[in-house]
């Protein structure tokens, strides 16, 4: 049994390679070769315990996650991955989940960057100076020639803490700026991730800042939970989700269609849209959204490939039961 720590998970992968597992995820998702139950969540004082596996052809994996947003010294996630053998059960491997479920978490912004951000963009805006908000930025930068990132934080004083982290991913060429609001971040970006835990929308109501832009989400995973104005959705009539999940988890998916602000003809599945060979081509003039909540066939493939690798590269440290 193979123990992959942060260390060892940087080693094995890099942030291009987890992007095309992601992309690989969503061949399997398509193809419905695979078992995974909605994701037991277990909520106190706004606290979240999560228990997400997952049984694919290739392996299977578990994971074990907790969410506390109110953590000021501690990262807000913390978690396990299990992998097992899937012909027979044996446990292969024990992942750092914490690390892994940012560093998919980001290839999964990654991934759409990759099939619906404009081939030209090159200014990114950040909501969110958190661990995700790393991830994202550097699957972004790790998708486009990104000049330019914006970085917004309600918490100003955590920036420059934010900023020295990820110059260590991406270098020094890329221009790191903190913005004193949202509107200043986003105003010229070419792509706006939002990676808050928020309930009320951290977008402004204004259709002129937030037109013909990429737009990611990734903070609203419960459906009280909310990052998307709803000016957002007169902007566009093509709404990409990363699970069919999503639409009954999150809040920016759960309240428009409440309101009636979309309907459900206008949300596709990145699954989908990519085994339709990524579809119609995309109106340049419009807005496009992405609503990503997550899925546990997400994090057996990127572990699977993650533990492969450090497998042949002599990686992780060996346990026995």
């Amino acid at each position: 049994m193979l123990f992959l720590n942060e260390g060892d998970i940087r080693k094995a992968v890099t942030m291009k390679e987890v992007i095309d597992a992601i992309d690989e995820a969503y061949k399997v998702y398509e193809s419905g070769d695979f078992q995974m139950p909605t994701r037991m969540q277990v909520n106190d004082k706004g606290n979240t315990l999560l228990l997400m596996p997952c049984f694919t052809t290739g392996a299977i994996g578990t994971k074990l996650v907790t969410l506390f947003p109110g953590n000021a010294e501690l990262p807000t996630i913390h978690g396990v991955v299990v992998l097992n053998n899937s012909e027979n059960g044996q446990v292969t491997g024990i992942l750092d989940g914490s690390f892994l479920t940012g560093l998919r978490t980001g290839a999964i912004g990654g991934s759409a960057v990759r099939h619906l951000a404009k081939a030209e963009a090159s200014k990114l805006a950040i909501i969110g100076t958190g661990v995700q908000g790393l991830y994202q930025a550097l699957a972004a930068c790790t998708e486009r020639d990104i000049t330019d990132v914006r970085l917004f934080n309600r918490t100003p004083g955590k920036i420059p803490a934010f900023k020295k982290s990820l110059e260590e991913w991406i270098g020094p060429d890329i221009r790191l700026h903190t913005a004193d609001s949202v509107e200043q971040a986003i105003s010229d970006a070419d792509i706006v991730i939002t990676t808050t835990t928020s309930k009320q929308p951290v977008l402004p109501e204004d259709a002129d800042l937030l037109r013909g832009k990429l737009i990611i989400g990734v903070g609203s995973f419960q459906p009280d939970m909310r990052e998307f104005p709803e000016v957002l959705y007169k902007l566009t009539d093509r709404i990409f989700v990363d699970t069919d999940h999503a639409i009954e988890e999150s809040g920016d998916l759960i309240t428009p269609l409440e309101k009636g602000w979309i309907s459900h003809d206008s949300i596709q599945t990145m699954a989908a849209y990519l085994a339709d060979g990524a579809g119609p081509s995309l109106n340049k003039e419009d807005s496009i959204i992405f609503k990503s909540t997550g899925m546990a066939l997400f994090d057996v493939v990127v572990a699977n490939l993650v533990y492969e690798k450090a497998k042949e590269q002599g990686g992780g440290t060996q346990l026995s039961l």
